[in-house]
């Protein structure tokens, strides 16, 4: 670790991790970085409301789609498994700048797409673009902030607003047409490439040399490969809920919009403060244990109340108070288990958990489509949490190393969010 980490350690810990004075007050350059950030986690929930309009006017399936999230987080997660050695060769403005130019032409692409193969296909490149920004832009953000524990409130304020307005923005402009949000991504993102261009001056962060196999040499770790596989199987519960939910709620692209803003902004919530609060009491691998233990019987409701929409409505926000936590919690329990550099760990780590969440869409639609019940895929999510609820026990000897005393660094707690992005 660099005696400038190091340095940023002690703030940190000097000032409790999350201080909140001042936090506001940072360079230009940081705020241009934030909110570039903050438009790409609304990317993850943008495409939500419009998923139905979508399937209508294009004449294709759920399950087509559904492919939309699966061709972008499976792209994002063979990319995550390499970024850190990409933006160590080309340095971290060049690698934000390749991401958001790939960003805004192929999210422009797929809102002039005729069909939706054409847009599944433009997804996918749009998925690589998010993977080498996002990978890059927290410890942007640290090198040009003037204090540590400031530069990770920003940076998860920018994903948690970013989580919570994505669907909204999507369902006011899905609402005019399903090819406005992706076209309105496109604008947002150019302006941040232009930001970024004029306010990030070159060599901001000092480059690191990684081989390019490192992230599949972390997964030697077992503490590591355990959280990756866990977090693969709860992830499966998560984007059934993300990718599924529109349809059976029957909304327009307004109403599924507000739906999910509600499901971002409790998410948003409980990762900010309710996992830390939970922490400071608890066991991580009990906190685990109890949220993952919570969302499998929050699924199985969903499967059981599919038909009441205000009951959809209402597991969906408690769905997202769990998943803010566990999304965290997870997150932090791998990076703290493993001595592992934060960069390498993380790749590791979110090119597992996002191969879970890019199955799951396709194979839980056409679950529906074969039973003939909107709940299915509910249940296959509930299947695939359980499977994570039974490895948290079977592993517990490689996972209670996220359970050490010593005091956990916020900054290097912050860097393993940067797989909650895609």
């Amino acid at each position: 670790m660099s005696v400038e980490t190091d340095a940023e350690l002690a703030v940190v810990k000097e000032t409790g991790g999350h201080g909140a004075a001042g936090w506001w007050k940072q360079p230009k350059a940081v705020w241009a970085v934030a909110l570039a950030a903050m438009v790409s986690f609304m990317g993850i929930g943008l495409v939500d409301p419009i998923l139905p309009a979508i399937t209508e006017e294009l004449h294709a399936t759920p399950t087509e789609a559904s492919l939309l999230f699966t061709s972008y987080l499976f792209v994002t997660a063979i990319a995550m498994f390499f970024t850190s050695w990409v933006s160590g060769r080309l340095g971290a403005r060049n690698t934000l700048l390749l991401g958001l130019a790939l960003v805004v032409v192929f999210a422009l692409a797929s809102g002039l797409a005729p069909s939706v193969p054409w847009i599944i296909g433009f997804r996918a490149v749009w998925g690589l673009g998010n993977a080498l920004f996002l990978s890059t832009a927290l410890a942007t953000i640290i090198g040009e902030a003037r204090s540590a524990d400031g530069a990770i409130i920003l940076y998860e304020a920018a994903l948690g607003v970013g989580m919570a307005v994505g669907p909204l923005v999507g369902g006011v402009l899905g609402s005019i047409s399903w090819r406005a949000p992706f076209i309105g991504t496109a604008v947002l993102m150019a302006i941040a490439f232009i930001a970024i261009v004029s306010m990030l001056k070159p060599g901001a962060v000092q480059k690191r040399h990684v081989s390019p196999l490192a992230a599949f040499r972390a997964l030697r770790k077992p503490a590591l490969l355990s959280f990756g596989v866990i977090a693969f199987f709860y992830n499966m519960g998560f984007f059934v809920i993300l990718a599924w939910t529109p349809f059976p709620l029957g909304f327009g692209a307004m109403g599924i919009g507000l739906t999910f803003f509600g499901w971002g902004l409790a998410l948003a919530i409980t990762s900010v403060f309710g996992a830390p609060a939970l922490t400071k009491r608890f066991k991580r691998t009990s906190v685990l244990a109890a949220g993952l233990i919570a969302l499998l019987v929050l699924l199985v409701l969903c499967a059981v109340f599919v038909a009441s929409v205000p009951a959809l409505i209402v597991l969906m926000v408690l769905s997202g108070l769990v998943l803010g936590i566990m999304n965290t919690v997870l997150t932090e329990s791998s990076m703290e288990s493993t001595d592992l550099p934060r960069p390498v760990a993380s790749s590791a780590y979110s090119g597992i958990r996002f191969l879970g969440g890019a199955i799951a869409p396709p194979l839980a639609s056409s679950l529906a489509k074969s039973f003939g019940f909107e709940g299915a895929p509910y249940l296959y999510g509930a299947a695939g949490v359980l499977v994570a609820v039974v490895l948290i026990f079977v592993l517990r000897g490689p996972v209670s190393a996220a359970n050490r005393t010593e005091e956990v660094s916020e900054l290097e707690a912050a860097e393993a969010l940067i797989g909650d992005a895609a």
